[in-house]
């Protein structure tokens, strides 16, 4: 050929195409022609080159390292990414488009388009890209190519997926690196591949790999998603002893693991530990601990974490006001919880609705409803639009105040402006109508409820059984007790319990006691105001035996009411009736339930407060129940009988 070609003298001319977002023209005409003169060589037009593979940063030299910041991505990434739109054609648009400007894309392309912004959120497009890729002429995916999909599938949760293309990427062998191994550890630990993420582990140290700090943070956080605590300790303790000690992320995912299998004390342990290595905890680290503390209802602790971010002059998140504003107002402390709302504001940063919803609850719930609606207008008045939890905690607050009418008005405003009207409201509104003696529009709210198809619950039964038992209307109690039954709603301890106390108002109690046993054989807890219940009921009936021997059997089922004698020697002497209350007192001392001395002081108590005070001065002066009595060689402790009878 080159014989063929010696001495020919020629012209080469070509027309070099660009895309056309990257080169100016004219009215559809590019502006620039780049014409090639040789003078040896000579090809036809029909002749094309061979295409190019492209990267996808302009400076190749840090294609490789993947680190480098100030690297500018290729022109070519924008123009593939928009033809990955997830279309039945888009390997069709990208064939043609490859073919029509005689490019490749080369592995480290693949891999960077891969872990791109706009991909990372598509597993089924990074798939689909990755096959299509992979099927180009002389083209083999890299080890980058395989850890960038499985990346992407494992960001979107993809187990499926991560399994099979990872099962492809063990067979092919692969040298690991650092990067690729750090990649697959944090993949396969967010998604509890635990067996995965160990293989990786063990290839890095048949590959001589040294762990960085994050490979060390990597593993921690699989294991402890995977709930491997002690596998996760033990890594801890090697970075301690080793040569990557332990962040602050370290710590913080110890933590988050005690914290997640309820080892709080652990936890904290750790947190004391971080002072010891110099390592300064973090807002995350404050608030995976003060979530744990509200999640079991130890708000102290939540405040005195709070205390301590104040103190190091942390950011201090809103969700952890939230928490801390919120676990005070369950305790009743609502002016510690107004001042770290004050202490918020001050600090710049705006209350959310939950926050003064909380406060708002506690105030209502103190009886404070003047200083609850203060708040409601302040949050209104700084743009926060109220929700059905605001407005159910104020209507419940109206009611518990009396206030039912201006809480009727707040139930009309929410159904007229789209809020959610729920159980919770018409329990409370229910419950306030019967309190108020008002039952017969108690009832008919109920059935307006379920008009209007908003399913009642346990509390908005409740609330209308309790209203018929104590207005005297027991037996329509019953028919709705029953409704409930009939309906699937759950009948708690509490419906029992509001059964029991209006049957034995009502004096009916062999009925009352027929639901007492009906409560036990269908596995129900009695609770300790179920049998106070019961056995006030069954003392003012003179059964009083009876109400013992209900409360030996209780024993078994791990109920055991401190106060149940307290109550029903209370019940006894309120009802006038002394010689039974001493009766049940020495059989109290008798039977070995209760030393002497402290039944004593609660019958003296008890005769006080039912206005005898004559026989509790007696009782006060005498040895019953502490002396003894000598007949011949005997002696008798003195009874509590002996206060009536003598």
């Amino acid at each position: 050929m080159r014989r063929l070609l010696r001495g020919i003298h020629f012209t080469i001319c070509a027309t070099v195409q660009f895309p056309q977002t990257h080169l100016p023209y004219n009215n559809g005409v590019p502006l620039y022609k780049v014409s090639l003169t040789h003078s040896r060589f000579l090809f036809t037009s029909n002749s094309l080159p061979p295409p190019e593979w492209i990267d996808p940063l302009i400076d190749l030299s840090d294609v490789i390292s993947k680190t480098h910041q100030n690297a500018k991505p290729s022109p070519w990434v924008p123009q593939i990414l928009n033809l990955l739109d997830g279309s039945s054609i888009m390997e069709s648009n990208l064939d043609s488009y490859c073919h029509k400007f005689l490019i490749k894309l080369s592995p480290n392309f693949v891999s960077y388009i891969l872990r791109s912004t706009e991909v990372q959120r598509k597993p089924d497009i990074a798939s689909r890209f990755f096959t299509w890729a992979g099927k180009q002429k002389k083209y083999n995916h890299t080890l980058e190519c395989y850890v960038s999909l499985i990346d992407v599938l494992s960001v979107n949760g993809d187990f499926d997926r991560v399994k099979s293309v990872f099962g492809q990427f063990r067979e092919l062998g692969f040298l690991m690196n650092l990067w690729s191994s750090n990649s697959l550890i944090k993949s396969f630990g967010n998604l509890g591949m635990i067996e995965e993420l160990l293989w990786v582990w063990r290839r890095m140290k048949e590959n001589e790999i040294e762990p960085s700090l994050f490979t060390y943070n990597f593993l921690l956080n699989g294991l402890v998603n995977s709930k491997f605590i002690e596998s996760a300790e033990r890594v801890f303790e090697v970075m301690e002893s080793g040569k990557v000690g332990p962040d602050v992320v370290t710590y913080n995912t110890m933590m988050k693991g005690y914290c997640e299998m309820g080892k709080t004390q652990k936890a904290f342990e750790k947190l004391r530990a971080m002072e010891s290595r110099n390592v300064a905890p973090d807002k995350i680290t404050y608030m995976t601990l003060i979530q744990t503390c509200y999640a079991e209802g130890d708000f102290d602790s939540c405040l005195s974490l709070y205390h301590e971010m104040d103190e190091t002059g942390l950011e201090i998140p809103p969700h952890v006001f939230s928490l801390v504003i919120g676990g005070l107002c369950k305790q009743g402390k609502r002016v510690e919880g107004y001042t770290v709302f004050e202490n918020m504001i001050e600090k710049g940063m705006k209350p959310n609705v939950a926050i003064y919803t909380a406060l708002i609850d506690s105030n209502a719930k103190c009886g404070n409803m003047g200083e609850a609606m203060l708040l409601f207008e302040r949050m209104k008045r700084e743009g926060l639009e109220p929700d059905e939890v605001t407005y159910g905690v104020i209507i419940n607050g109206l009611c518990k105040s009396g206030r039912t009418d201006e809480a009727m008005e707040y139930l009309e405003f929410c159904r007229g402006n789209g809020v959610a009207v729920n159980a919770m409201f018409y329990s409370s509104l229910i419950d306030g109508l019967g309190k108020s003696g008002r039952v017969d529009e108690a009832e008919k709210l109920f059935d307006e409820m379920v008009k209007r198809e908003c399913s009642p619950d346990s509390y908005c039964y409740n609330a209308l059984i309790d209203a018929l038992a104590k207005s005297g209307k027991i037996d329509e109690a019953l028919m709705v007790f029953e409704r409930m039954e009939v309906e699937g709603c759950d009948q708690t301890v509490y419906t029992y319990t509001i059964l029991i106390s209006g049957l034995f108002r009502e004096h009916r109690n062999e009925e009352a006691l027929k639901v007492w046993d009906a409560m036990i054989d269908k596995g129900i807890t009695p609770t300790v105001a179920a049998f106070r219940a019961l056995s006030t009921g069954l003392c003012l009936s003179g059964k009083v035996a009876r109400a013992c021997k209900v409360l030996d059997e209780m024993a078994p089922m791990g109920v055991i009411p401190e106060n149940a004698f307290d109550d029903m020697l209370n019940v006894l002497c309120k009802a006038g009736r002394f010689k039974e209350a001493c009766k049940l007192a020495d059989g109290i001392v008798d039977r070995g339930r209760e030393i002497p001395g402290r039944v004593r002081t609660v019958l003296i108590n008890a005769l006080r407060k039912a206005g005898n005070a004559d026989l509790a001065i007696k009782l006060m002066h005498s040895k019953i129940g502490i002396g003894y009595d000598r007949m011949g060689s005997v002696k008798r402790r003195v009874k509590f009988r002996n206060l009536v009878e003598s």
